[in-house]
């Protein structure tokens, strides 16, 4: 399938091209393009003095660039930030940085040609992948460097999964190394795709987590026999939150007709908070996803491009601002990972209590043989481990320091920052959660012969054991763990009562 934009998208079509859907641009959008196109071109021809047309970048915006050497300008620009370090980025987070670059051309005022933009959507449509470092970036420019390396046939690139220089895989897919002309270089490097692209997957996987979140809960929650009256309806409205009543609800419904919770009646005052807060935690993050969700959908409806052009190549408008800074997207990136972090804790908690023959009431660490099977001892340490490292991750990027550029740039938001720690804490999340999910199918397994499931968590625990069996320390179990995770981090989790699930979700 293809995106097509016309006047903006939002952080799901990112994500849908991120997963293999392709980008083209209405008639009214290549109209725009090509009218910013004209006027950077009159710029050019008047000699009007302009950031990053015809001047340096940076601490060097004062300083004149002569006609002649604009272009070469441009390529200088694009080499000279090429300074990304560590393991590249993913196809599909590559995938995404582009679909947001191409979008915020799409806007109109950034003046580059409409080669660059069928350039990078033919990197889309015939899956070449250029080689983007991880790291390296205060801000946007360096990892949106390495994509621009390619257009020129210089850096590498994946096409079709092989490794190749740049100049290869231009080739590769029927191109030649472009040229670029005045500004190309600048706006190649500059705005917040970057950030935007990689905070649109992390969005994707996050709404799938949260799901899983609820429905994994649900199975723990059953095991251990819980206490319903705490998430009643009217109970859960003393606290007014869209997220705490659709987490009750989700529960509510998930666990409708249990016999075990039915038989558990009783059986204490209250749950442990690490059961009874669920709404509560789980809620907050989708709240948090709410806001997020909209910071991402804002910024991919900006130009985010630092100068802007505008006006008519007649009247031609250039302005320099601090657009490409993108302070509410690192903050909220910073926000959902602490969130995520809070719901990571708070899973490893509900494994330890799984585990745990003090509180459960169930085998020693869920071993059919205890004492010669450690069962999931050292599963919950792995938990343990991970949770701990999303407490570090959680600190905030959007209050780091930075001086650079000669003091021109002297504050720093850090929105690639904050969107590569929350991809990281989504991806010990997801493990996490594997975790629990694996160690609640276990206890089910004690608990079969005491009452029926709901339908609503059987199809969980079916689902699980679909994908591994009941343990018995007869393999490692690093292999269940990751065959969770992958259920998790690709599928959504069962619906309950037959129902269906049509909401965009890519």
């Amino acid at each position: 399938m293809t995106v097509t934009i016309d006047t903006r998208i939002g952080w799901r079509e990112v994500a849908r091209v991120a997963a293999g859907e392709t980008v083209a641009l209405s008639r009214a959008a290549w109209a725009r393009v090509d009218n910013a196109s004209r006027i950077v071109a009159r710029i050019v021809e008047t000699g009007v003095r302009a950031y990053g047309i015809n001047t340096g970048v940076g601490a060097l915006s004062d300083t004149v660039v002569g006609r002649d050497h604009q272009s070469r300008l441009s390529r200088n620009i694009v080499l000279s930030h090429a300074c990304g370090v560590g393991d590249v980025l993913a196809a599909r987070e590559v995938r995404a940085i582009i679909a947001a670059q191409i979008a915020n051309f799409a806007h109109g005022h950034s003046g580059v040609s409409a080669d660059i933009i069928r350039y990078l959507a033919g990197f889309l449509e015939k899956d070449c992948v250029p080689d983007v470092p991880s790291k390296g970036s205060a801000g946007y420019l360096t990892h949106n460097a390495h994509t621009a390396l390619v257009l020129i046939g210089e850096g590498s690139a994946q096409v079709a999964g092989q490794r190749m220089s740049g100049r290869e895989a231009l080739s590769a897919i029927g191109l030649s190394p472009l040229v670029l002309g005045a500004k190309e270089g600048l706006s190649l490097v500059n705005g917040t795709a970057c950030a935007t692209g990689l905070a649109s997957v992390a969005l994707a996987r996050t709404e799938r987590l949260l799901d899983w979140a609820d429905a994994i809960a649900a199975l723990t929650l059953e095991a251990a026999g819980c206490q319903m009256a705490a998430f009643d309806e009217a109970v859960l409205a003393l606290r007014p939150s869209r997220g705490l009543g659709h987490v009750g609800a989700t529960l509510r419904e998930r666990l409708e007709g249990s016999g075990l919770v039915a038989a558990a009646l009783g059986r204490r005052t209250q749950d442990a908070l690490s059961l009874r807060a669920i709404p509560h935690a789980h809620g907050a993050a989708r709240d948090l996803f709410d806001h997020a969700s909209d910071v991402v959908d804002r910024e991919l409806a900006s130009v985010t491009d630092n100068p802007t052009v505008s006006g008519t190549p007649h009247s031609p408008i250039v302005s320099s601002q601090a657009h490409a800074v993108a302070p509410a997207l690192a903050q909220a990136c910073d926000n959902l990972a602490i969130a995520l972090g809070q719901i990571s804790a708070m899973s490893e908690r509900r494994t330890d209590r799984l585990v745990n023959p003090l509180v459960s009431g169930l085998p020693p660490f869920l071993a059919s043989d205890a004492g010669s099977n450690s069962g999931f001892m050292i599963a919950q340490y792995t938990a343990a481990a991970l949770s701990n490292e999303n407490r570090r991750l959680a600190a905030p990027a959007s209050t780091d320091g930075g001086l650079t550029s000669a003091l021109q740039e002297d504050f720093l938001a850090h929105p690639t920052a904050a969107a590569n720690k929350l991809l990281n804490v989504v991806d010990n999340a997801e493990y996490i959660l594997a975790i629990e999910l694996m160690a609640a199918a276990q206890a089910h397994d004690f608990l079969s012969a005491t009452a029926a499931r709901a339908q609503g968590t059987d199809a969980i625990y079916r689902l699980v054991r679909g994908v591994v069996a009941h343990y018995d320390d007869d393999r490692p179990l690093a292999g269940d763990m990751e065959a969770l995770r992958i259920l998790v981090r690709e599928d959504m989790p069962p619906v309950v009562n037959g129902g269906s699930r049509d909401d965009g979700r890519v």
